[in-house]
């Protein structure tokens, strides 16, 4: 049997999976493994197989020692690269920038040509870069593939992907709607039409990835025509610590009233703001418990994460003209069904309708939650970036005499 390694690094973690890419959503992995602490004292490596969990300790200096101690230990386990037929290895980059419109094998230029994207994603692709660099250097003999966030919404439509300002300095400075989540995106969408035995073309859908990080999407036959995060994965629907849509002169304002610095602002709008700015907590599960407790800021979090839910969701009902399938996926949409219940309430007139015995249901695989006389479907899918990586890894790598070109 055939595996892909998927690797998903992060600047202080390393996030990885051997996936059989043929393998159904609902299939647990071969192994999962969790890097953390990188560059402290105690760091911790967790692998988990065969429903057993494999813990370490020790200090893990950088990406190097983080991965090499990875597969040293799933060598050891008999699930590592010289046990296993290991066909490629999946990278999972945050910003492809105008640069990356599909998957793509990598290569000494493919590294360089995304760390030329680092200006649109100094967060994520510095890490992402780490992992892609240090894993080729282990595993040099395998295809090494790099699945793009931003890719699923290369094709934007201009209107949706464009803002209206200065076109030369937009231009200049590569401003545009990337969009993210994308893998996550076209994976439950793909997976909708394959649960309602629709073709996907034939079907009009709203997407909520809804998450500590959370964006919504409207597909149409397949391809997305807008998505709420931007340049930055910081605009759109409000979130577990980033703030959302905000009227942009708040920054100016803060600049000049509270003397705060750019590097402030960035912190404030993207790791105290959203759900935990205004409830002290990001976790659905704690914000739950606080608002049957009648914790005001905890019920004022909520209403306000729900209204920006629901304003795209109308938003993208427009621009749709026709909704055949609703998505809630990723943690909280899988998990919560007060948000599920709460963003579609009184929609009836549109032709939705949640079936709350349905909706009750624990998560447990792909299912529908709309009423029977509900003409638009809504549906729980759970979402699986890592099989959908692995896919589209195993592809590239099958094409690799095909694929020594950019994809532009």
């Amino acid at each position: 049997m055939s595996y892909v390694l998927v690797i998903n690094s992060g600047s202080s973690s390393i996030k990885f999976q051997i996936v059989d890419p043929a393998a159904r959503a609902s299939e647990d992995p071969l192994v999962s493994g969790l890097v953390e602490q990188i560059g402290e004292t105690n760091g911790r490596l967790t692998i988990t197989h065969a429903g057993e969990k494999h813990v370490s300790q020790q200090p893990i200096a950088d990406h190097t020692d983080g991965l090499k101690l990875s597969m040293r230990a799933l060598d050891r386990l008999g699930v590592g690269p010289t046990s296993l037929d290991i066909i490629a290895v999946g990278h999972r980059v945050v910003h492809g920038g105008m640069v990356f419109s599909a998957p793509q094998l990598i290569s000494d230029q493919v590294v360089e040509m995304i760390r030329d994207q680092i200006p649109l994603a100094p967060l994520h692709n510095p890490a992402n870069i780490d992992g892609i660099v240090v894993a080729r250097e282990l595993l040099p003999d395998i295809p090494h593939v790099a699945i793009f966030d931003t890719a699923f919404f290369a094709g934007l439509p201009p209107a949706a992907a464009l803002y209206a300002i200065n076109s030369e300095v937009a231009a200049e400075n590569q401003i545009r709607r990337y969009g993210f989540h994308g893998t996550s995106h076209e994976f439950v969408s793909q997976a909708a039409a394959e649960f309602l035995d629709r073709p996907l073309a034939s079907l009009n859908q709203i997407t909520l990835h809804l998450g500590n990080g959370a964006s919504a999407s409207a597909v149409h036959a397949g391809e997305p025509i807008d998505t709420t995060m931007g340049m930055t994965p910081l605009a759109g629907l409000a979130m577990g610590t980033r703030s959302g849509d905000i009227d942009p002169g708040i920054i100016f304002h803060l600049a000049r009233t509270a003397n705060m610095s750019i590097d402030e602002i960035d912190n404030l709008l993207n790791k105290r703001s959203g759900v935990k700015g205004i409830a002290g907590v990001n976790d659905f599960r704690e914000l739950r418990q606080m608002i049957e407790e009648e914790n005001q800021d905890a019920w004022l979090a909520y209403s306000i994460y729900i209204h920006k839910l629901r304003h795209f969701i109308g938003a993208y009902m427009i621009a749709l003209g026709r909704v055949d399938t609703i998505i809630f996926t990723a943690g909280v949409g899988e998990n919560d069904r007060f948000v599920r219940r709460d963003a579609l309430a009184d929609l009836e007139m549109y032709g939705i309708k949640i079936d709350e015995e349905r909706n009750r249901l624990p998560n447990d695989g792909p299912r529908l939650i709309s009423a029977d006389d509900s003409a638009v479907r809504v549906l729980v899918i759970p979402t699986n970036e890592e099989l959908a990586i692995a896919q589209k890894a195993a592809e590239v790598a099958a094409a690799q005499p095909d694929a020594d070109r950019v994809a532009f």
